[in-house]
């Protein structure tokens, strides 16, 4: 029986310990879509949408908009967590603190016009 306890224990402390390495991972992906210009390209795609919608439907389409954000950026955060390691993140975010980093980062708007 304490064998049984031990285990289910060690089994439990093993997945607390993963669900927070996971946390702080995912954590670190999502300073990597903010630093990376991600997240203000959909302010931008959000703004030229909203040209396009006639001005008495836009307060239920920026409602639906911004409720969809978190769920979106959850998916590609799931996708950076299957194709790059925690370190490989931690490396793109060190570039990104970097002066050449942040220059990429201010210019990508000038670059994508």
């Amino acid at each position: 029986m304490k064998k049984i306890v031990l285990t289910f224990a060690l089994v439990l402390a093993a997945q607390i310990g993963m669900a927070q390495t996971n946390e702080a991972f995912k954590k670190d992906v999502l300073k990597v879509i903010e630093v990376t210009g991600s997240a203000s390209q959909m302010k931008l795609a959000k703004d030229q949408i909203l040209n396009m919608i006639p001005k008495e439907k836009q307060a239920a389409f920026l409602i639906e908009f911004d409720a969809s954000l978190p769920s979106l950026y959850d998916k590609i955060a799931k996708v950076y967590m299957e194709e790059y390691s925690h370190d490989d993140i931690k490396q793109i975010l060190k570039f990104y603190e970097t002066p050449v980093g942040k220059k990429m980062t201010d210019k990508a708007g000038v670059i994508a016009e």
